[in-house]
């Protein structure tokens, strides 16, 4: 009986009982109105003779009923708009009968027919409601309602859109009881029938006095320091927290509505200002190559390439899994038609880059394949070279013999003095790119940047992996530091600098203030409900090789004359001279090192190269 009543035909049956329904409340409506009207002093002959217009009244709204679409409705998501509609089909039937009533005419009292419509509006709605609401309590009784109490952060439109999602998926959520929200005209107001109880700041005490369960952070106007602070508020209460999806994506099922938190919210900044303009200029129609494409930073940078509309965009990774996962994720979001190419190689292999340049002719490269694992390096600083050194030189090459018009290297802070060999190899990539700017019609440039928040490597999932097996968190140092920016931000901005193209610039990304790691630890460990030092312990393990207390965007040479761009979170350092016939001399001898796996004079011919880099004693020595 359940599956006829729901189905195709159970569906034209509920209309047709509705349709019934709304008839008989027109009836009820007109009779009413008369009761209204003549304030129940009516004769028997006028009321006999109002009620015998009664069939051409039903007829009207009947008419008006189904042209306004009224069975088309479903109730149990309505709404303010379903009402405006109601209110609107009965106000156009009520004009109707008025100008029946002037036509045939009928001689009827025209406030009756006015009031008649007003009634009908009130029974249907009432009644649609009515029926909306018992739905939803014998779904909840049968289904065994969620009792989880919820605060909703914010009671604008993403905090009505997110009490809605829960009243309507109760017995998934949970009941909304309570908003907070700092706007003062909204104190001690009612909002979807739900108490606005006080300001964000004072979530922990409406946590306790409404016994809350869980809090959903619903406030999408909202990025940077104040998100931060809100999220840092509600992971305080240590109840299960949440936050409303993109509001760009609401169309999405009830259940995705929302997301647990991650680090990105509780580290966030403002969002960033881009010239979509100037970076359209030199993507939209384009041949795009990505190298390390399925890296982390370049999937980003290929998701923010996507959205510019390349002719083509070339996924090149030796790493095949990461590349095939990220063409899915572009052929579901843009169809599976989308210009994404996925070819596998490496760039070692000059030939192999031959033959991509030479098949697909790309006119803009992103260079973000790198060997990039401190310690991992350390310990194997041929292969560092091999990859970071001369792979790079072997797509620089590559990319200029094929006309590419520019190229942009993603660099790292870690080349600014560095002290470890993945520091010493990034700063001769950016040594071999102003090199190679002075003798090519190709524009080059790097973009340099620290710590990126999540990428594969980073600190953000080594501590998470320990705090959720209950601790230790490692720490190297109480006063270690770090730069950091999320993920989309340093994509973004690396889009940003290649559109500003001053061949042989080296950009730097403004990092904001640098973060004390020992601080994010006890930030995350908070973030996961538990309290530093007391359920999670933060261990000191000493400085891993390599590594320093705190890293340089810039160095001493180029401090004094960095300049600002057109964008004001990207600086340019200038070129540095490089006398260059030693320069291919010495790489030449770092070939032969490094191909030999000679790593001692490997590490020596470094130092020789990059003066500023300092390594390790304990390497030198052994």
């Amino acid at each position: 009986m359940k599956q006829f009543f729901y189905g195709r035909t159970g569906k034209w049956v509920r209309r047709l009982l509705l349709f019934l329904l709304d008839m008989l409340f027109v009836c009820f409506s007109l009779q009413l109105a008369i009761a209204m009207r003549y304030e129940g002093a009516v004769s028997a002959s006028m009321y006999g003779r109002l009620m015998g217009l009664l069939p051409e009244i039903i007829a009207v709204y009947a008419a008006v009923s189904i042209i306004g679409g009224v069975y088309d409705m479903i109730w149990r998501y309505a709404g303010a708009a379903e009402i405006m509609r109601l209110a609107l089909v009965y106000a156009l039937a009520a004009g109707a009968t008025l100008l029946l009533n002037r036509i045939v005419p009928w001689y009827v009292s025209r406030p009756v027919l006015v009031m008649t419509g007003m009634c009908m509006m009130l029974l249907v709605s009432a009644a649609r409601f009515a029926y909306k609401l018992l739905r939803e309590f014998f779904r909840a009784r049968n289904s065994g309602e969620n009792s989880d109490r919820i605060l909703i952060v914010g009671a604008g439109e993403g905090g009505v859109y997110a009490a809605r999602i829960c009243q309507q998926n109760r017995e998934k959520f949970g009941q909304p009881v309570a908003f907070a929200d700092d706007d003062p005209l909204k104190r001690k107001m009612r909002i979807a029938g739900i108490p606005v109880c006080g300001t964000i700041d004072e979530v922990p005490e409406i946590v306790k006095s409404r016994e809350i369960d869980e809090i959903i952070v619903a406030v999408p106007g909202t990025k940077g320091e104040r998100l931060a602070e809100i999220v840092s508020i509600c992971k305080g209460t240590r109840c299960r927290t949440r936050i409303l999806s993109d509001p760009g994506e609401l169309e999405r099922p009830a259940g995705a509505a929302f997301r647990e938190l991650n680090t990105s919210d509780f580290l966030s900044r403002d969002e960033v200002e881009l010239d979509m303009e100037m970076i359209r200029g030199y993507l939209a129609d384009k041949t795009v190559m990505v190298t390390g494409g399925g890296g982390s930073i370049g999937s980003e940078i290929s998701r923010q390439i996507m959205r510019f509309h390349p002719k083509e965009l070339i996924l090149f990774d030796v790493y095949e899994n990461g590349v095939y996962e990220l063409e899915c994720e572009l052929q579901q979001k843009y169809g599976a038609d989308c210009p994404v190419t996925v070819l596998i190689g490496s760039i070692r292999d000059k030939k192999r880059l031959d033959d991509v340049f030479e098949a697909h002719r790309p006119q803009v490269v992103f260079h973000a394949a790198a060997h990039k694992h401190v310690p991992l390096m350390e310990l194997n600083p041929s292969e560092a070279v091999k990859n970071n050194v001369f792979g790079t030189r072997n797509l620089l090459r590559s990319a200029d013999e094929h006309g590419v018009e520019r190229f942009v290297q993603i660099s790292t802070d870690k080349a600014v003095n560095p002290t470890n060999v993945m520091g010493a190899t990034k700063r001769i990539t950016e040594m071999l790119m102003q090199s190679c700017a002075r003798h090519s019609q190709m524009r080059c440039m790097a973009v340099r940047f620290g710590n990126v928040l999540g990428s594969h490597g980073s600190i953000i999932p080594l501590f998470e992996a320990q705090i959720r097996r209950g601790g230790p968190v490692t720490l190297t140092h109480p006063d270690i530091t770090r730069y950091f920016m999320t993920i989309p931000e340093a994509a973004q901005l690396v889009l940003q600098a290649g559109g500003l193209a001053q061949s042989g610039a080296i950009y730097v990304l403004d990092m904001g203030e640098p973060v004390r790691i020992k601080d994010l630890a006890e930030q995350l460990i908070r973030f996961y409900g538990y309290e530093p030092g007391v359920d999670i312990e933060i261990k000191i393990i000493g400085l891993r090789p390599g590594e320093k207390l705190y890293e340089e965007l810039m160095m001493d040479s180029e401090r004094d004359f960095m300049t600002r761009t057109a964008h004001n979170k990207i600086f340019v350092a200038p070129p540095i001279p490089i006398e260059e016939d030693a320069f291919e001399r010495q790489l030449d001898v770092l070939r032969e090192a490094a191909s030999a796996d000679d790593d001692l004079r490997v590490i020596k011919l470094l130092t020789e190269i990059v003066s500023t880099y300092k390594p390790n004693r304990d390497m030198l020595a052994s």
